[in-house]
């Protein structure tokens, strides 16, 4: 019988062996994105910002509930529960910017959608092994980083205030990717590790996001100068 899909994975410098209770403030600090997102709830609710963005803000705690998974059970199959989760989110979230900031129709919506990571996925797959595996994996983050900063300018072109809160987010995305990076270079002088801090900042991170979300993104019948709206 097969059992690599359920062989043990150890990426990271907290991890101490196979057994559930390995990483345990890894694990923990994956409360950072469901705080991050039942907080965004609550806040997409009370400013009615609609559907769309209660799906995203729930989306989040969902990414933590993933990597809380994977920082247990660490193996083949819930790393997959810490993967998908990110890239549905960074998906959703860019045609969130193109609809409800922007405004764009769907077919161009689309069309921009589709050309961006086209572009910026061959450009991930031709970064070298070597960067791969000294950055730890981080560049394979490296199309969610290029949407933050590409769809934040596209944005405030639009005259939308939400494009700043994306480049506020790529701001702090470079902090945690930093985090990632160096968690197996410090592994000797520091066991616990700093993959920690990229889940805190990313739990910082993805709540700014919730936020442009809650401020400006309601749908257009309810909130036509939504992507003008005061940042009170």
């Amino acid at each position: 019988m097969d059992f690599t899909h359920v062989a043990h994975v150890d990426l990271y410098c907290e991890r101490t062996g196979p057994e559930f209770w390995s990483e345990p403030t890894n694990a923990l600090t994956n409360l950072a994105f469901v705080a991050a997102g039942v907080w965004g709830v609550y806040t997409v609710r009370r400013r009615r910002a609609g559907t769309f963005s209660e799906v995203l803000a729930w989306w989040v705690v969902v990414i933590g509930i993933g990597s809380a998974l994977f920082h247990t059970f660490a193996n083949a199959v819930t790393i997959w529960f810490d993967i998908l989760p990110i890239a549905g989110f960074t998906l959703a979230y860019t045609l969130f910017n193109l609809r409800r900031f922007v405004g764009m129709p769907w077919g161009k919506a689309l069309a921009i959608f589709v050309g961006f990571y086209v572009v910026v996925g061959a450009i991930t797959a031709l970064v070298p092994a070597w960067l791969r595996e000294a950055s730890n994996g981080t560049t394979g983050y490296l199309p969610p980083f290029l949407a933050l900063i590409f769809f934040g300018i596209l944005v405030v072109r639009a005259g939308s205030p939400a494009g700043w809160y994306n480049i506020a987010a790529a701001c702090i995305f470079v902090g945690s990717v930093v985090c990632r990076v160096i968690d197996p270079l410090v592994c000797e002088s520091f066991p616990l590790g700093t993959h920690f801090l990229w889940h805190l900042l990313n739990g910082l991170m993805l709540g700014v996001l919730l936020a442009a979300v809650a401020r400006y993104g309601a749908p257009p019948k309810e909130n036509p100068r939504a992507h003008l709206a005061p940042a009170g």
